[in-house]
């Protein structure tokens, strides 16, 4: 009993010291996502230990766990993007910022991210404190149906349809941003793209011309207009 007493203590030991020599830090550019939307993490790693390391050789030095809820993890389709080797020196601060909408299974709800950097000539991994954030669905406020060009010489094929959705979410605490979703008729988002901040008040006057592309006027100011 007292061996393995001592045992926990050198491990416990050990990771409080590799946890005050390397900082890893998560942050998000905002709060709520719409389903779609690429969801930009940012790891921020600060070397403390007085010495120069290597990372980023190998898939696994940079790995996410991503929880739903009450701790459900969140189905990971592919690879995290994140292999890039590089030297961080000491009391140096490296960051990385990777998608991780393509790479899991996001729904509506509410999620945690948390980074582990993992040091393989030391065989340490650090983990970050969570990070919240929410992916919705968003406010609708308009919506059309469009037929995908083709090129000029192809008339008898049936048009393929997608779907313009205009959407917005309170991105920050009182803060509206204005969304193009482009849909298929399913409902299901191809891509997302963020417009630009916009007033409550604002009316947005969205069109789409003959060759299918939308153009939009809305309010982004008091007295301006974009």
């Amino acid at each position: 009993m007292k061996m393995y007493g001592i045992l926990v203590c050198l491990l416990l030991g050990s990771i409080v010291q590799g946890s005050a020599q390397f900082v890893v830090e998560v942050s998000l550019e905002q709060q709520q996502y719409l389903p779609g939307e690429s969801i930009v993490v940012a790891v921020r790693i600060t070397n403390r230990s007085g010495r120069a390391v290597r990372l980023g050789a190998d898939r696994d030095w940079l790995t996410f766990t991503v929880a739903q809820g009450e701790g459900q993890a969140v189905p990971q389709i592919t690879q995290v993007p994140v292999v890039g080797e590089f030297t961080l020196e000491s009391s140096e601060i490296a960051t990385k910022r990777v998608d991780l909408m393509p790479c899991y299974g996001f729904s509506s709800g509410r999620f945690q991210v948390c980074a582990t950097v993992r040091i393989p000539s030391w065989d340490a991994s650090i983990n970050s404190d969570p990070k919240s954030f929410e992916v919705v669905p968003g406010s609708r406020l308009w919506d059309q149906e469009f037929g995908v060009p083709v090129a000029a010489n192809d008339t008898n094929s049936v048009p393929e349809l997608r779907k313009y959705v205009l959407k917005q979410i309170h991105y920050v605490p009182g803060k509206l941003r204005l969304y193009l979703s482009v849909e298929d008729i399913a409902g299901r988002p191809l891509r997302v793209c963020p417009i630009g901040a916009v007033l409550s008040f604002s009316r947005n006057d969205p069109r789409v011309d003959a060759a299918s592309n939308m153009h939009l006027l809305y309010q982004s100011g008091p007295r301006s207009f974009s």
